[in-house]
């Protein structure tokens, strides 16, 4: 690419859909809003399951990483179970990240 936005087309059927989805004719505008409340759905998915994990476990991901990596988790860090419990927790933390950042670029 040469420095330029590249552009794209739709099918008329999706054009419609998302005015109507959107609540506006101006599609970039339409697509701007949808993307924008995709994101803020994520993280408001994601911040949910972070508060299950947070109530489980009593702490914050940032302690209870810290004491799965010391292994002074009241649980065997080594646990099936525990480490499950760590890589999925690690993976929404990552993927909350991620959304954050793209919301604080995007909108």
């Amino acid at each position: 690419m040469n420095g330029t936005i590249p552009t794209i087309s739709i099918s008329p059927r999706i054009g419609v859909l998302l005015s109507q989805v959107a609540e506006t004719p101006d599609l970039e505008m339409a697509l701007w809003k949808v993307l924008s409340e995709y994101i803020e759905m994520k993280i408001s998915f994601l911040e949910e399951d972070i508060k299950k994990f947070e109530k489980n476990w009593g702490m914050t991901f940032k302690e209870f990483s810290e004491k799965y990596e010391k292994g002074t988790l009241d649980n065997d860090s080594y646990d099936y179970g525990v480490e499950s419990e760590f890589w999925e927790w690690e993976k929404i933390e990552t993927l909350i990240d991620h959304y954050k950042s793209l919301q604080s670029r995007w909108t």
